[in-house]
């Protein structure tokens, strides 16, 4: 498990995908405003793509997020469009409706970019998130993410198209915490 200072990332667990699954993206707001295209619904005993367990592709490496004062699962965490070429990737995170507002989206963005820069020797972490996405955007700029642009209209999410911002981090720039 990588530890952040209340967060710990670590590998997807069987019984993480059904909380997950109803938390975040059986509830069609939210995962509209998380997913890249339209919601829609995952019969139950399907492997649903964006939550499977077993996943080794080496372009994404998903995470649980997980409490570390008890282990209690809190979100997901997932580096994914791994880039070993250019060496740079995207970081995609969803927290429990009921574990947002306590920081451990902050911590979980500091603990993906230890494991992008340190563990996997990457040269840049991107984030791209919708623009009233208050939440992350402060944990991205508290981990040192530069505002890069604005992809305007970019994102239909339930009727009306939202601006996304671009973020981005260059290893040089990163400035590591410890636990």
């Amino acid at each position: 498990m990588l530890s952040g200072s209340k967060v710990g990332l670590r590998a997807r667990h069987e019984e993480d995908v059904a909380v997950l699954r109803t938390e975040l993206f059986d509830d069609v707001v939210n995962s509209s405003r998380a997913e890249g295209g339209p919601w829609r619904p995952i019969p139950p005993g399907t492997k649903d793509p964006r939550l499977v367990a077993e996943d080794v592709e080496d372009q994404r490496v998903p995470f649980s997020v997980v409490e570390l004062a008890g282990g209690t699962l809190v979100g997901m965490a997932t580096l994914w469009g791994i880039d070993t070429h250019n060496r740079c990737a995207h970081i995609g995170l969803g927290l429990r409706p009921s574990c947002r507002g306590k920081g451990y989206g902050t911590d979980a963005v500091a603990v993906l970019c230890r494991y992008g820069f340190t563990v996997r020797g990457l040269h840049r972490l991107q984030i791209e998130t919708l623009s009233d996405n208050a939440a992350m955007l402060a944990s991205a700029e508290r981990n040192g993410f530069v505002r890069e642009g604005v992809l305007r209209s970019s994102a239909w999410v339930m009727g009306e198209f939202l601006d996304e911002v671009l973020l981005g981090l260059l290893a040089a720039e990163w400035k590591p915490t410890r636990p």
